[in-house]
């Protein structure tokens, strides 16, 4: 069962307004008074968070959507928005007095947990499936990681890792085995709501893997309402976006499931969507379905196309899982769902000068798959 981090939410409203934002620090501890920090500790930061919420008014005019707008991740350390659950995750391990901290990885999360080790001082044991890429291995390395290839997808990363850590005493950092990568990753919903001057979008469409971004920023949305930030009757849908050859998730929405099935055969060009299975899939599903959201299955040469648009409309560095995210917001376009009127962020979570392999010609397109509420 995922551990979730609880605040005094009452006491926080009584001290803690909107406008006390105004002036602060422009990374993602802005928020500081609802993560998870102690008075007088400070956080392992490297600058991550507060990325630019661009208006993608090129791409909007070619798409026919005037309040297109772009979360691009990319600018984050270590090129992705990894680097918020880490440093949220690290910084408490390190409070906690851990020195030894362990990932299973696709990718971008053990680049995001080894640099932030290094700044805390601390040892990283990296968990990788054999094919990944090697840009991921070498950055994991350049911060002084011990990366351990490993047959098999990130999930048999995650049973070596498990393994280890119980013979060894290693703090366990992957996704939803601690409680803290979601208060990072929850700092995403916040930024939203800020930069749009509180006032939520109409629809979030989110490329998910492991999904803790998609569970962090429900879960910021809840804390925002509770404090009188925001319209609590006015939320978001929530579109999960997956690889069509490793869509849990998407299949579970579509089957009316409350958690999915493990995915076999699991393969994409997009690292960071091939989690045949995720721990919290029932949070993300939760909120999928509580804000009358979608779920959309994106083939991988569908992914390309997005990349591209993305940088040759608004020269935005994306990863294929930004790509994916757009194609998905064309699929909900071609169904009706997304019209003109309508607010869209679109998460780029990455950048693609690890992925410059995949813009190589051959991808040939196949069907993209998206899942429906009943009755849509």
């Amino acid at each position: 069962m995922p551990l979730v981090a609880r605040y005094d939410i009452d006491a926080a409203k009584k001290s803690w307004s909107r406008e006390s934002l105004v002036g602060r620090e422009s990374t993602m501890w802005r928020y500081r008074e609802l993560m998870p920090l102690f008075d007088g500790e400070q956080p392992v930061s490297l600058g991550e968070g507060w990325t630019p919420m661009l208006h993608a008014e090129r791409l909007g005019r070619e798409l026919g959507l005037p309040h297109l707008y772009v979360k691009d991740e990319s600018p984050n350390p270590t090129n992705s928005f990894k680097a918020r659950g880490l440093s949220a995750a690290v910084t408490r391990a390190a409070h906690l007095g851990a020195t030894v901290l362990s990932i299973p990885t696709a990718g971008n999360a053990g680049n995001a947990m080894s640099a932030y080790a290094a700044k805390a001082g601390l040892t990283a044991k990296v968990f990788m499936p054999r094919d990944v890429k090697k840009p991921f291995i070498r950055e994991c390395e350049l911060y002084g990681a011990d990366v351990t290839l490993v047959d098999g997808l990130i999930t048999d990363a995650g049973k070596m890792a498990a393994e280890l850590n119980a013979r060894h005493g290693w703090y366990d950092v992957s996704t939803l085995k601690e409680p803290y990568r979601i208060e990072g990753k929850k700092t995403m919903g916040y930024e939203i709501a800020e930069q749009m001057q509180w006032t939520l979008p109409d629809w979030i469409i989110y490329p998910t893997g492991g999904g803790t971004g998609m569970v962090g920023m429900w879960k910021a949305f809840d804390e925002m309402s509770a404090l009188g930030w925001i319209d609590p009757k006015k939320r978001p849908h929530m579109v999960t976006v997956q690889a069509a050859n490793c869509a849990p998730i998407v299949r579970a929405f579509d089957e009316g499931t409350e958690k999915a099935r493990p995915w076999e055969g699991a393969t994409t060009i997009a690292d960071g969507l091939r989690v045949p299975r995720a721990i919290g899939d029932f949070l993300v599903l939760r909120a999928v379905r509580e804000s009358g959201g979608a779920a959309v299955a994106v083939n991988d040469a569908d992914m390309v196309p997005g990349m591209k648009d993305l940088g040759r409309f608004e020269g935005i560095s994306a990863a294929p899982e930004g790509g994916a995210a757009l194609h998905a917001l064309r699929v909900l376009q071609q169904q009706g769902r997304i019209t003109a009127k309508d607010r869209v962020v679109v998460f780029n979570t990455g950048g693609a000068l690890k992925y410059l392999d995949v813009l190589e010609p051959g991808l040939k397109s196949g069907p993209t798959q998206a899942a429906r509420r009943p009755g849509l």
